[in-house]
């Protein structure tokens, strides 16, 4: 067997590959979030959507600690159920998986800060929102297997996760600052994960070779 020819790809660089216009809605979210730490307009805001939340609350619902995971298992129940992903099982493992670590250590470093009282007095971790960024992370991921099947699997992936980051404020759990910073720091981490996607699955096919067989008698027998 002897070697034909060594086709070698060469990847384009990563910060080339990245579509900057995806960045706007994590990153406006994340800036809103940021900004409302000092506005006194931002934080009086928090506080008047806080106080009408409470005055009209009977009482909680903990369905977010169950909704923010809800996206994230449909990435791999929906495949299971016969509505084909975008990527195969390792690949949505990936992605899941680098999300989750970004959006975790990202999460519990600006929460050591202990800068943001939760709304209840309970804690002063509240900034930014974990189980809405748990939740975001999903609805993107969603929207990246499917979208191509149907835009509507991400809507309902976006609709949840609203909804997540909205119990966490009607469970005196999170200002809105909070919310929407943890909505943009799932979002971004996810979109992080499938832009480092292509490098991984590289690294791993390395070098793609064409072979042929080309027959030899070296006098005795054919080899």
């Amino acid at each position: 067997i002897s070697t034909c020819q060594d086709s070698i790809v060469t990847p384009v660089p990563f910060l080339q590959r990245i579509p900057y216009k995806q960045l706007v809605l994590p990153v406006g979210l994340m800036t809103y979030g940021i900004i409302a730490l000092e506005s006194h307009f931002l934080i009086g805001q928090n506080q008047d959507i806080r106080n009408e939340l409470q005055e009209n609350i009977d009482r909680k619902f903990t369905v977010d600690d169950f909704s923010q995971y809800a996206s994230t298992a449909s990435v791999f129940v929906l495949d299971m159920a016969g509505i084909k992903a975008k990527h195969n099982l390792k690949q949505r493992f990936f992605t899941t998986a680098v999300s989750h670590a970004i959006m975790a250590t990202t999460v519990i470093s600006v929460k050591n800060t202990g800068t943001v009282w939760r709304p209840d007095s309970s804690a002063n971790n509240s900034f930014p929102s974990g189980h809405t960024a748990t939740a975001f992370i999903g609805a993107e991921l969603l929207w990246q297997e499917y979208k191509d099947q149907s835009i509507w699997y991400g809507i309902a992936g976006y609709t949840v996760a609203a909804g997540t980051g909205f119990f966490r404020m009607y469970n005196n759990k999170h200002w809105l600052s909070d919310v929407a910073m943890g909505a943009g720091i799932g979002i971004l981490s996810t979109k992080i994960a499938y832009w480092l996607l292509p490098l991984v699955d590289h690294k791993f096919k390395g070098k793609s070779r064409d072979y042929i067989l080309l027959p030899s008698y070296n006098g005795r027998q054919i080899t």
